[in-house]
């Protein structure tokens, strides 16, 4: 009945009660009755015995529901600090017929007959719980059995197997599930790491790296169980400044790999895409590193130099810990299973998604477009906490940017915005102005009687000079510290965001 174990057996009551739960046919479920018995004797012994568990132990671990109920008891009393023993347990058991089976409540006098479950408590505890985590391994696997047998209602293999990962999942997480509360000097180690990080990487990361020493200043880096939204109208250069984020970050973990350094700001990126194929934004990566127009290399017009330094860059990126998904109409219930399974098989440190509006939220919330939205944020969010790493979320703001003189984006302006304002930790907005003033050109004179129309020409091209290249990115939320402006160069023939030269900040200050 009692799985083999690798503790030595402590001696047992006279009677064990037989398990009660459910098994299937063939094999008996993994238990260690004896081990569950000799852990309660230990602790009606000595109830300090739980204050030392390094496991998070529940009646419902206890393959015996005998068993589970007296932990839940003495639970119950040392709660209120109420010393627990057979006596005290006594009045609690009197009508319990699976008691009442074993002789009565005389069996809890029977469990501290000898004591040895005090020479190994913690290890006990373990095994408890690790067996606990294969019956529901043993649960999770029948029903999944039993849906894909199951064909009279909707037939829906895919949402059967994100549903099955998430199981397992939880099972494979089941001991941060239930974390205990950090004592200071726990808090404050972590707090020295980070700090560390920080210092190491040159005094303003305290998290995954941007790429962008301007952003990295003004934010510490990307925080684990962050949410960040970027957001932009069409044209701004979102999915160019995430792809850059996310070359920076993935580069900087293979750079520092190679160095022997341990502590990497750069961090594995997953790149969910749901507007772009992987082939193009591979070719947005390659052209950005080989500085060739990403348009020069979809239609072949490139040199025999072009082509050699394209073939440089494909195999320095050959080895980047940078993982794209384009699987279109994504659910967030599908984008968190697949997030859950590139950090368990790759440790990816920071995941990314293309764009918000893109995704889809569960059955019930698509005939409300803002519930739904809202529905997706609030996932996203979960799943930064979840995996402990940012998460980075574009998002498209709504068509009331371009009815204002100034077109720089609030945060009222992001579209079906729902929670998503309420769920992210930082909101940052990409604006270029170059992209409006290349809208406003007036015609070219075709003459030089037309004064006018060439003074308003000529105005526009210094206007156009003075902007050209020059992008911001807006923190409109930051958690973490104070909101403000960042300026970066924009390349848009390489769609490549960088920091600014000093000398190009120009006249304007930025906070």
């Amino acid at each position: 009945m009692a799985k083999p174990d690798t503790l030595a057996r402590p001696s047992i009551p006279a009677a064990v009660p037989e398990p009660s739960g459910q098994q299937p046919a063939g094999r008996a479920l993994p238990a260690n009755l004896e081990a569950e018995a000799a852990f309660l004797g230990a602790v009606l012994i000595d109830n300090r015995v739980l204050e030392d568990l390094t496991v998070p132990l529940r009646p419902e671990h206890f393959f015996e529901p005998l068993h589970g109920r007296i932990f839940e008891r003495i639970g119950v009393q040392t709660d209120k600090q109420m010393v627990v023993t057979p006596v005290t347990l006594k009045p609690y058991f009197d009508a319990d017929p699976a008691m009442a089976e074993l002789g009565g409540t005389a069996y809890l006098a029977r469990l501290t007959a000898d004591g040895q479950g005090l020479l190994a408590p913690r290890e006990l505890a373990q095994q408890i719980y690790d067996l606990a985590l294969l019956r529901e391994l043993v649960r999770v696997g029948r029903e999944l059995v039993e849906g894909a047998l199951d064909t009279s209602e909707e037939v829906e293999p895919m949402r059967q197997i994100e549903e099955a990962e998430a199981r397992l999942f939880e099972v494979a997480e089941g001991a941060s599930g239930a974390r205990e509360a950090e004592s200071f000097r726990s808090a404050t180690g972590k707090a020295l790491e980070m700090i560390e990080t920080a210092i190491n990487s040159g005094g303003h990361v305290a998290g995954k790296t941007t790429g962008f020493t301007s952003i990295n200043e003004k934010c510490g880096g990307l925080h684990n169980s962050d949410l960040i939204i970027i957001a932009g109208r069409p044209g701004m250069g979102k999915t160019s400044l995430a792809t850059n984020i996310a070359f920076n970050c993935a580069d900087r973990l293979l750079r520092d790999r190679r160095d022997n350094i341990e502590k990497s700001v750069g961090a594995g990126v997953a790149l969910f895409s749901l507007e772009m194929s992987s082939d193009q934004l591979a070719t947005r990566v390659l052209a950005e590193q080989a500085g060739i127009p990403s348009e020069a290399l979809r239609m072949g017009k490139i040199s025999r130099d072009d082509f050699q330094q394209l073939s440089y860059a494909s195999q320095r990126l050959a080895e980047l810990p940078l993982f794209i998904d384009d699987t279109p109409a994504l659910t967030i219930s599908a984008l968190r299973t697949r997030a859950r399974r590139l950090k368990r098989r790759h440790d990816i440190g920071l995941v990314i998604v293309d764009y918000l509006q893109l995704m889809q939220g569960s059955q019930r919330n698509q005939d409300n477009r803002v519930n739904e939205i809202s529905e997706i944020s609030r996932g996203l969010k979960t799943l930064a906490k979840e995996l402990q790493v940012p998460v980075i979320a574009l998002s498209q703001l709504s068509r009331a940017v371009e009815q204002r003189e100034d077109k720089r984006p609030m945060l009222s302006d992001l579209r079906e915005s729902g929670s998503i304002e309420q769920d992210a930790d930082m909101v940052w907005f990409v604006f270029r102005e170059d992209y409006y003033v290349a809208a406003r050109e007036p015609k070219v004179p075709r003459g030089d009687d037309d004064m006018k129309a060439h003074e308003a020409h000529a105005a526009w091209q210094a206007e156009m000079e003075r902007v050209y290249g020059l992008a911001e990115l807006i923190i409109a939320k930051q958690r973490h510290g104070a909101t403000g402006k960042v300026r970066l160069r924009f390349e848009p023939r390489i769609t490549r965001f960088s920091d600014l030269a000093e000398g190009d900040y120009g006249a304007d200050t930025y906070g």
